[in-house]
């Protein structure tokens, strides 16, 4: 790191360079997104929600741990799904009043398999090739190298139809011309690599000695459904205290012209403790907080 504040490095942050590497091989690695003291902070408040936890399945990791929910778990997590720099960077990609899908940490442990390849935004069956509808991000909390399952990216495979996922599956299995080359995601600590749900990756096996810590961002167009019910899974006055940018991120907010309305009332007005929802209103009760 060079010794600038943290304030300093956000101001003078270019997201060109990253939008472009985006759209060319299919990632980007915003190095020195954490700093020291929020390396060490994240470590501190992640330390509690770890040791009690595998994975259910292959897919999840028989030997990985992952924390859910870590946006509602503390305020170094919340910081990081709103950092100014990541937003630059999405506001390329998705439309406005974009939001938060998935907020995880994943611990992979010594012994893990490689994760199976796999697009991030596919539950999405919209047909290939299209723009991506999420965006992914992944942060490196302990350094990450081909050797601790740094994660394994295919260049170019953002850009693929359907057909040629399908030739790159089967290539997979066995059938020629081999596929394109997998390259291992190395980044030192604090970096994040940010890339598009259409490309393909997947977690490498954890073939060192020691545990490779790392977090994950998902975000998708305001439109779309998100993976985790962050409106069930954040109690409302944590939500209450968080910034507003975060509070439009995890859904309290309105796409045009009336998405995600709650019974033609702006989200926000729900944090209000005064609110009642206009189903439990006494009929003829005025409704005064109506969206235009």
């Amino acid at each position: 790191m060079d010794g600038s504040s943290p304030a300093t490095t956000i101001d003078r942050f270019d997201p060109a360079p990253h939008i472009a590497e985006m759209n060319g091989r299919g990632w980007t690695i915003i190095e020195n997104f954490l700093d020291a003291g929020r390396l060490a902070a994240f470590r501190a408040a992640i330390a509690p929600h770890l040791g009690g936890y595998r994975g259910r399945n292959p897919f999840e990791g028989r030997a990985t741990e992952r924390v859910y929910t870590l946006v509602g778990r503390g305020r170094v997590f919340e910081d990081l799904s709103c950092d100014r720099r990541l937003m630059a960077v999405l506001s390329a990609f998705l439309k406005p009043n974009f939001l938060l899908s998935a907020s995880h940490a994943i611990r992979i442990l010594p012994g893990e398999a490689a994760q199976s390849l796999h697009t991030d935004d596919s539950f999405y069956l919209v047909p290939r090739p299209r723009p991506p509808l999420g965006i992914s991000v992944i942060g490196a909390i302990d350094p990450f190298t081909a050797e601790n399952g740094g994660t394994v990216m295919i260049p170019g495979s953002h850009r693929w139809g359907t057909q040629e996922l399908i030739a790159f599956r089967d290539r997979r299995m066995g059938v020629t011309p081999p596929p394109p080359e997998a390259v291992p995601l190395e980044m030192p600590v604090g970096a994040i690599a940010v890339f598009p749900g259409t490309l393909v990756h997947g977690a490498g096996a954890n073939r060192s000695d020691a545990a490779r810590l790392a977090f994950t961002s998902q975000y998708c167009e305001p439109w779309l459904r998100t993976q985790e019910n962050f409106h069930l899974a954040i109690p409302k006055d944590r939500v209450r205290a968080m910034a507003p940018e975060l509070q439009s991120l995890l859904g309290y907010s309105i796409t045009p012209p009336f998405l995600g309305m709650v019974s033609a009332s702006h989200p926000l007005k729900t944090l209000d403790a005064a609110w009642t929802a206009p189903i439990t209103r006494e009929p003829g009760e005025d409704d005064e907080d109506r969206i235009a």
